[in-house]
């Protein structure tokens, strides 16, 4: 019988999206700009809570943000229309996915040295952002209402990399069958460190915990600059 070889590729590609990832992060640590990297399946709601986001934060912090997208530059035209912060579109030539060395890349035509926030909305997805570090300091994840309270089951590492949960559409609780406590026990079981708070871009609910969240962030990048 012939011998098989079993070469793990996947193991070396992933070292070295680790070391580009680690550089870019010391990079932007020295520049004190906190860099967060939102992920969620398409549809959850993260530019348009981003756009709020980043209008309570804006007249305090300097920001800049990037999205990724197959095709198109639709989210981030909102974003610098509704904002009127500088908003760079990456598009990803087809990949499920955006690495650190793609980011590192972005970044030559993307001064970031004067900022205090960097946020990266990524690409919507459930499975593959979550499987590749971009350089960020904090990973978000939205989870949406319609989505249902069953989605840490399904893909448990978006959950198990991101600190901070955002359960989102929280208007819509009167239209979807969603457990939050069942959501809050499923997250918590694969993440106990995760923070997770409930938002409506819509009313404004856990606005002011997730723009108090970002600041602490943020304060935490320039004191260790310091």
């Amino acid at each position: 019988m012939g011998e098989v070889r079993i070469i793990s590729i996947n193991q070396n590609v992933t070292a070295d999206n680790d070391l580009a990832a680690d550089m870019l992060r010391r990079r932007l640590s020295a520049q004190g700009t906190f860099f967060v990297n939102v992920m969620s399946g398409p549809g959850s709601g993260k530019t348009t809570l981003l756009t709020a986001l980043i209008n309570r934060l804006k007249s305090d912090y300097r920001i800049g943000e990037m999205d990724v997208d197959i095709e198109s530059r639709i989210d981030a035209q909102r974003v610098a229309d509704a904002t009127g912060v500088e908003a760079l579109q990456i598009h990803n030539c087809g990949l499920c996915h955006i690495d650190a060395d793609m980011i590192t890349r972005a970044l030559t035509e993307y001064d970031t040295s004067e900022l205090d926030l960097l946020i990266l909305e990524n690409i919507g997805n459930l499975v593959c952002p979550a499987e590749f570090d971009t350089g960020a300091h904090k990973n978000v994840m939205l989870l949406s209402v319609p989505e249902g309270d069953d989605k840490p089951l399904k893909y448990p590492l978006m959950f198990t990399v991101s600190d901070l949960v955002l359960i989102t559409k929280t208007d819509t609780t009167g239209y979807f069958d969603f457990d939050f406590d069942a959501a809050k026990k499923r997250i918590l079981a694969l993440n106990p460190k995760a923070v997770i708070i409930p938002v409506s871009a819509k009313t404004g609910e856990g606005l002011d915990a997730v723009t108090d969240w970002f600041r602490s962030g943020i304060s935490s990048i320039n004191t260790d600059k310091h």
